[in-house]
């Protein structure tokens, strides 16, 4: 063995070393963080049920004991909102030493895991291609769903880029209303991206703040010609309390399936195939992605109830 390899090895060894104790400090300040959350958690709840308590034993509520309640239920769950991850992320040790312990694939896997919020599943008594339609249907967003987005409103088509199997199209949307609770989420002018992976997979992601998003992939499995399997699965890196925000997002998915119902019933009882004839398909910029899914995959009413498939 030569003197540079016994070097080279010893420099190796020692950088390893090196790498362990960096691991280990990180890991130990990650569960001193979450330790020290946690012991907060039931002393902010003592202290705000002591005040509640207080506050209400003479029956009234005075001004200064509603403040004080106010206050304390602010802190309580400022404290929440301060959760520290609860494993280690690339941003807090060197991308060297996280990927030297883990390899990229196990990486990507581990931060899809972290960044999963939800999963539902429906079985939906529509035809497949109802739903594709609402789906690419960028117009939907302003009429299907004008209550729960409250009033937003598509500005203009920024970017569209066809691909092997679909589409991207990017839209700036535009939250109307100066009450509207979105507000809380994000900027009043946001750039959404959609895309059509698949015949059957569709991605929003839509930004936050921060640089943070919600990643939101609709995936649909054709049962017979007249009902689907609707997958809804969704993704974030938001700072949020997870179980909070697992709760929040449920809620909206739920929220906006009630919308879309009597949309797709209103489309099942028309003849959705003739929409997916690529001489009818709308050349209006907000059905860019739609058209795009009709000159692959629906052309013709024969390719249509090819995908749509039988009993």
């Amino acid at each position: 063995m030569s003197v540079n390899s016994v070097t080279n090895e010893a420099h190796t060894t020692k950088k390893g070393s090196n790498l362990s104790i960096e691991l280990e400090l990180a890991m130990f300040i990650l569960k001193l963080k979450n330790g020290i959350w946690l012991i907060g958690i039931p002393s902010w709840l003592f202290g705000l049920t002591d005040r509640s308590i207080s506050a209400l034993a003479d029956g009234s509520l005075s001004i200064i004991e509603a403040f004080q309640l106010l206050t304390t239920s602010f802190f309580f769950f400022s404290w929440l909102y301060l959760r520290p991850e609860k494993s280690l992320d690339a941003d807090d040790i060197d991308s060297s030493l996280y990927q030297g312990y883990l390899c990229r694939t196990q990486s990507n896997k581990f931060e899809l895991k972290r960044r999963h919020m939800i999963s539902q599943e429906y079985i939906l008594p529509f035809p497949y291609l109802c739903q594709i339609y609402h789906l690419l249907n960028l117009k939907h967003l302003e009429s299907v769903h004008k209550f729960s987005l409250n009033n937003l409103r598509i500005v203009n088509i920024s970017y569209f880029q066809p691909t092997d199997s679909g589409g991207i199209i990017k839209f700036h949307t535009v939250l109307d209303s100066p009450v509207n609770a979105l507000r809380i989420w994000r900027q009043p002018i946001v750039e959404v991206d959609l895309i059509l992976h698949t015949p059957y997979t569709v991605e929003l992601s839509i930004p936050v703040y921060n640089n943070k998003r919600i990643i939101v992939i609709f995936q649909t499995l054709p049962l017979n010609d007249r009902e689907h399997q609707f997958f809804i699965d969704i993704y974030s890196d938001l700072d949020w309390p997870k179980p909070l925000l697992q709760v929040i997002l449920h809620f909206a998915a739920r929220l906006t399936l009630l919308e879309d119902w009597p949309y797709l019933q209103a489309l099942a009882d028309r003849n959705i195939e003739r929409l997916f004839n690529l001489n009818l398909a709308s050349n209006h910029e907000s059905a860019l992605l739609f058209k795009r899914f009709v000159e692959l995959y629906g052309s013709n009413t024969e390719n249509t109830k090819l995908i749509a498939g039988s009993d």
